[in-house]
């Protein structure tokens, strides 16, 4: 049976939609029963709720309903007993809420749950048995068991029948709660000599289609008189105790007297109810009609209760009471904290006000007891917001930052205003997830590092350092050279960069000779999408090493002239004779250079300045000294290991030109320029005699060759099949061979005495075949014959 649905959908401040949606249903459904369209009802398509991951909160209480989100409707997923699950209290419904994520809503539910006639009116006793006078007066009220009906509305006891109507009639009164109480009233005075035994049947019958009843047999023994029934000072009595109050704890006292005396007049007490909890919370002393606690009370179960008590004497006369009870509550409740549905994770770019979590509290108190105020911790950027009556959503307060925090525990603490004041909290964790929003930052500002000179290629020279503040992926560094030049050329041609550790290694060997320094950029990128970079200026500085040797200026060195200095013989002590000037391309101490007089004709006639390269006399010049002096001067530099250049300076020691170029005319040259002229010269010697005797060989085995050629066809016997030469033709015009050939002949002579020797003009020099031979070539020559002997050396080319 499908039920009737009434839709009301209110908005939440949050932007969380709260919608209220009813349905009514009867009791009894079979499993599987459609419920409602929920979807269509609250406005939603199907596949919102799937994306959603939609479900029942339904609390701590038994899931009855069950949603299914393809198709978007609720259905009955455990039979539905109304009298178990509502027992008397009207209307009886079920209520849950519809959750749904991303973005987060809920949706509060009702489902009314309507009675049907599945109960029939029960008595709790099958006999009830009665004691009467014979004298009991006409209009004697005697209280009879009230039949229980589960079911409620016009479903619920209507009526009460008692047959036969013969002694007694029936009585009925209603309660303010709505209940009636049945009495037995005699109509017509007993008789016990005539009927010791009366029997009835009292029947309860209540109002459903179809109508169901109970019944109850009563049997009445007629006894002797007893003229007076007990009476109960007040017809209703009212108590209050506190919930949780121990057993044992006395609620009230109800009192009854008898006009009679002896044992008609002795009164006892009882408690009359049937189908509720009375008499399990509650039970009466039969003799002075004290009423004490033996069961728990509590008032979040029942706020109140009512007792009927029966005062009966021992004549059978009865009166009854009824006995309020309220139950008065206490602050014994904490609060309960129920997450309905949370995120336990956030990305920091989350805005602000997003709700992260909704929470629903309870407290089953009531009053001031059950009002409940719930707070967090002021060092969290969170904040609770009230959504609706018991409802909380957890939402941001400000920007969220995973690199200043990753990580939330928030503590949601509520407290009733109770006295005194009770309160429970839960913490939830909370992960921030992160998101691209941190450059790579490199350690330093700017970065200068040093390489040696002469270096191996691939050598690392330093390492650069950036770090990501942000998380995996995002804070993943890679490093990338910039594109820039030094000097013209790219500098990836210069230094390259490790993309994952930043280490800088050379590409090249660097020369400081020809590059002292360089500037070029890294850029350090994050693995985030999009990516986010930064660069760093780093500057590459080549230091010197002592890689060059000293060049001297002065003195020049050539191959074979010869340069002296003159020196008077009238030369003083400390006569400058020359200076030796040189430089060295290195810098620093590399280039600090030391001037040394190595080897000399004369040692005692000259030095050098150790810092400036002068050569100077230390004494003075004799006629004895030799006209050619010759000093070697070496030139080392500061370097280590130290390099060093030597130079040969040739001094005269005269007072004019001539006497010098006499001299000089014959001065050796250097031993060690002549000893590499001699070696060269004697190198070409050998390379040019292999080259000619090469050639020689070559020649010669290629006239062998030819000439084999030739003799092979001059003995030969074949015909010979003619070549028509394009610029010759046949004039014999008979023979075997009708065409004229032309031979050029040649014969190598002597190569030392003459030059090769030729034959003659072709037109002098012709073969002619004779047109009656068969084998034989006659050679014509003016000239004497150049074959000479059969086995001579011969060329024979055949023109074409």
């Amino acid at each position: 049976m499908k039920g009737q649905a009434l839709l009301f959908i209110s908005l939440l401040s949050l932007g969380s939609v709260l919608g209220q949606v009813s349905y009514t249903i009867p009791e009894e459904m079979s499993k599987g029963s459609l419920v409602g369209n929920i979807a269509q009802d609250l406005g939603l398509e199907t596949k919102r709720l799937t994306a959603g991951k939609a479900r029942i909160f339904t609390g701590d209480s038994d899931e009855y309903i069950e949603l299914n989100r393809e198709r978007g409707v609720l259905l009955v997923k455990e039979r539905i007993d109304r009298e178990a699950l509502c027992r008397q209290t009207t209307p009886c419904a079920l209520h849950f809420q519809i959750i749904l994520e991303n973005p987060m809503e809920f949706y509060s539910v009702t489902v009314q749950i309507t009675d049907i006639n599945d109960n029939a009116p029960t008595f709790e006793k099958s006999e009830m048995k009665f004691k009467i006078s014979e004298s009991a007066v006409i209009g004697a009220k005697f209280v009879l068991e009230r039949a229980n009906d589960l079911d409620v509305g016009n479903n619920d006891l209507q009526s009460y029948e008692l047959k036969p109507t013969d002694n007694f009639a029936l009585k009925l009164h209603s309660n303010a709660n709505g209940h009636k109480n049945v009495e037995m009233v005699l109509q017509k005075p007993l008789d016990r000599e005539k009927q010791e035994q009366i029997s009835l049947v009292l029947t309860a019958v209540d109002g459903g289609e179809p109508q169901m009843s109970g019944t109850m047999l009563i049997v009445i023994t007629v006894l002797d008189a007893n003229d007076n029934a007990p009476v109960f000072t007040q017809p209703t009595y009212k108590a209050t105790v506190t919930e949780n109050s121990p057993k044992g704890t006395v609620v009230a006292t109800v009192t009854a007297s008898d006009a009679d005396q002896g044992s008609n007049g002795k009164i006892t007490y009882s408690i009359t109810n049937t189908f509720d909890d009375v008499r399990r919370v509650f039970k009466i002393n039969e003799d002075n009609g004290e009423v004490t606690l033996i069961g728990t009370i509590d008032f979040e179960d029942s706020l109140n209760f009512q007792i009927n008590v029966l005062a009966s004497d021992d004549g059978g006369l009865t009166d009854s009471c009824k006995l309020i009870v309220d139950v008065l509550d206490v602050n014994d409740n904490k609060p309960e904290i129920k997450i309905m549905s949370k995120s336990t994770v956030i990305s920091e770019d989350a805005k602000v006000h997003t709700v992260v979590t909704m929470i629903n509290i309870e407290d089953k108190d009531t009053g001031e007891n059950g009002k409940v105020q719930c707070y967090i911790s002021d060092s969290v950027p969170f904040i609770l917001k009230t959504s609706t009556n018991n409802f909380y959503s957890l939402v941001t307060d400000s920007d969220l930052d995973r690199e200043r925090s990753s990580e939330y525990n928030i503590t949601v603490t509520c407290s009733d205003e109770g006295v005194p004041s009770l309160s429970s909290s839960v913490t939830l964790t909370l992960q921030i997830s992160d998101v691209n929003d941190n450059a790579p930052v490199f350690e330093r500002s700017s970065y200068e590092a040093y390489i040696v000179e002469n270096n191996t290629p691939g050598l690392s020279i330093f390492t650069v350092k950036a770090r990501d503040a942000d998380w995996n992926q995002n804070a993943r560094v890679s490093y990338i050279l910039e594109d820039s030049s030094v000097n013209g050329v790219p500098v990836s041609s210069y230094v390259s960069v490790s993309a994952d550790s930043g280490v800088i290694h050379a590409v090249r060997s660097f020369d400081y000779e020809q590059i002292k320094d360089f500037h070029f950029r890294v850029r350090a990128q994050d693995g985030g999408s999009p990516p986010l970079s930064s660069n760093v200026s780093v500057k590459i500085l080549i230091q010197d090493q002592n890689d060059n040797p000293p060049q001297v200026l002065y003195p020049v060195q050539t191959g074979g002239s010869v340069v002296a200095e003159m020196v008077p013989r009238s030369a003083d002590v400390g006569y400058l004779v020359t200076k030796v000037v040189a430089v060295d391309v290195d810098s620093g101490q590399n280039a600090w250079l030391s001037y040394k007089l190595q080897k000399a004709t004369d040692r005692a006639l000259f030095e050098v300045g150790l810092q400036n390269g002068e050569i100077r006399t230390i004494r003075q010049v004799t006629d004895k000294d030799a006209v050619k002096q010759r000093l070697s001067v070496i030139v080392e530099d500061n370097g280590q290991p130290s390099r060093s250049a030597t130079v040969i300076v040739n001094v005269a020691v005269a007072d004019s030109f001539p006497e010098v170029l006499s001299e000089f005319t014959d001065f050796p040259h250097d031993k060690e320029y002549n000893d590499n002229l001699t070696f060269y010269l004697v190198l070409a010697l050998a390379v040019v005699s292999f080259l000619f005797i090469t050639c020689v060989v070559v020649i010669i085995s290629v006239k062998i060759y030819r000439w084999r050629q030739s003799r092979i066809l001059y003995h030969s016997s074949l015909p010979v099949i003619p070549y028509y030469p394009p610029r010759y033709s046949d004039t014999l015009g008979t023979g075997t061979l009708q065409h004229v050939y032309n031979y050029e002949v040649c014969r190598t002579t002597d190569s030392r005495k003459s030059d090769c020797k030729f034959g003659r003009a072709g037109s002098q020099n012709v073969l002619i075949m004779d047109p009656s031979s068969t084998g034989t070539m006659q050679r014509l020559q003016s000239d004497k014959s150049i074959l000479d002997e059969p086995d001579s050396p011969l060329e024979v080319s055949l023109i074409m």
